[in-house]
């Protein structure tokens, strides 16, 4: 029970690395506030939860391309709870794969929407709340498409080498404050988006997300002293690093 009486809010929760993450953080004592679109895959993480013992979650149907939604999320926790102590920025759009002259403007809008700018909106909403938070702690998702300029995977990877260096400067600007920002990068793990971008791929080859969600806690722990920093998951090892110039 290492988060036990945190309260820990989770985009992209539905489903994938998101829904394990809610179970795991329950697992560890938090209560979670669960934010995706899908209403049915809210509930079925939920009772997920309660199977725990847990008296449950708090469920946000919400797109996090609603900014205002955003807002008033943020105005609700503050009534009811009056902090944050975790915000894991998890939802995360593919986009599609394809030259990135040729790609569709809306679908190189919505992935923007749904991998950057939703995550500022978050941090523009939430940060007070986790100012308040006595060890407030952020993670922000990203990927390795980030760091090296594959062919084809333009809006992703532009996205999330965004949504790093944002997180990254969001923890620069919180350094001498109690609040932590880091940004963790999954690897490749058995989910639907993977599924997406490697169809040939055998997925019982990838681990698990329930096991790297189980590392995505460690930055999140009251004691964890860390900031600013990529943290790289593979199975067994935590990794480190700066990524390159």
């Amino acid at each position: 029970m290492r988060l036990k009486g945190r309260i820990a809010l989770i985009t992209g929760a539905s489903r994938g690395l998101g829904a394990a993450a809610a179970v795991a953080f329950a697992r560890e004592g938090a209560h979670c506030v669960l934010v995706a679109r899908t209403v049915g895959g809210l509930e079925a993480v939920d009772d997920q939860i309660k199977a725990l013992g847990s008296e449950g979650a708090t469920l946000v149907p919400l797109d996090v391309t609603d900014g205002p939604g955003i807002d008033r999320l943020g105005a609700a926790l503050y009534e009811r709870f009056g902090r944050l102590d975790v915000l894991l920025g998890n939802a995360g759009l593919l986009g599609v794969l394809s030259p990135i002259g040729h790609i569709d403007p809306q679908t190189f809008e919505r992935t923007m929407a749904v991998n950057v700018t939703a995550n500022w909106r978050l941090i523009r909403s939430l940060d007070p709340l986790l100012q308040k938070s006595d060890a407030g702690r952020a993670v922000f998702l990203t990927s390795g498409a980030a760091w090296v300029p594959m062919a084809y995977w333009g809006p992703y990877s532009v996205s999330k080498a965004a949504v790093e260096l944002m997180a990254r400067i969001y923890a620069a600007e919180t350094a001498t404050t109690n609040l932590r920002v880091n940004v963790f990068n999954p690897g490749p793990i058995r989910t639907r988006m993977r599924a997406s971008a490697m169809p040939g791929e055998d997925p019982m080859t990838l681990d698990t997300p329930e096991n790297c969600a189980e590392r995505i806690i460690d930055l999140c722990l009251p004691s964890y002293a860390g900031t600013g920093t990529l943290y790289s998951y593979r199975p067994r090892k935590f990794l480190t690093f700066t990524p390159p110039s």
